[in-house]
């Protein structure tokens, strides 16, 4: 109840991240995302509903929370992440989970939080594969230790484009929840340390870095 933690997307990865921590009880929860529900959101963004499509993405998720667990502090960030706002925004937090879709939007995460010193749990997904980590916990690592640049984000497909099975986000998002309640509840967890899935070939590989 004590923990404030930010929710860096409420899509196809912030969605099973926002469920279980609600359902945990984190005292405040951030939730930042500046898109709206569209329909075809719906096969892997599981937070949200038909009858929402137009409506934010962060006002649905707040009224996921709402009805989930009324005990949690909410707040709703309808903004996108840029090099103006970053800091202000991070610096409220605890813990940082970073469910974006894209390239630009991970590394300005990462460098704010290796700047405020703030733990971050990073994820992404795209067509059958996922990865996740804990960087920047307690002076650890961080995502440029073991990608120094991002590529161009025009040369990468998206989830929109490349298509993603609903459930991988899901598996990704969770692994990703639990990681973050382990570090709210100073449970051990692993650093320097990269989780590939790859649900195609149903396999899990762990990289250290």
């Amino acid at each position: 109840m004590a923990s404030k933690v930010l929710v860096i997307g409420a899509g196809g990865l912030g969605s099973p991240i926002i469920q279980y921590l609600a359902a945990a009880g984190v005292g405040t929860l951030g939730i930042a995302d500046f898109d709206e529900i569209e329909l075809h959101n719906l096969n892997r963004q599981i937070i949200h509903t038909e009858n929402r499509v137009g409506l934010s993405k962060v006002k649905s998720a707040e009224i996921f929370v709402k009805e989930l667990n009324h005990q949690v502090t909410l707040n709703g960030i309808e903004e996108k992440l840029n090099e103006k706002n970053a800091e202000e925004i991070i610096s409220q937090y605890d813990v940082i989970v970073d469910g974006s879709d894209n390239f630009s939007t991970r590394y300005l995460v990462n460098d704010t939080c290796v700047k405020l010193k703030k733990t971050l749990v990073y994820g992404s997904i795209l067509g059958f594969s996922g990865q996740t980590a804990v960087f920047n916990h307690n002076g650890s690592k961080n995502l440029r230790d073991i990608f120094p640049e991002p590529p161009f984000d025009e040369d990468m497909p998206d989830c929109d484009s490349l298509g993603v099975l609903g459930a991988l986000p899901g598996i990704i998002g969770s692994m990703m929840a639990l990681q973050t309640l382990k570090i709210i509840t100073d449970l051990p967890v692993s650093i320097n340390q990269l989780t590939l899935v790859d649900t195609l070939n149903w396999r899990f590989q762990t990289i250290d870095f």
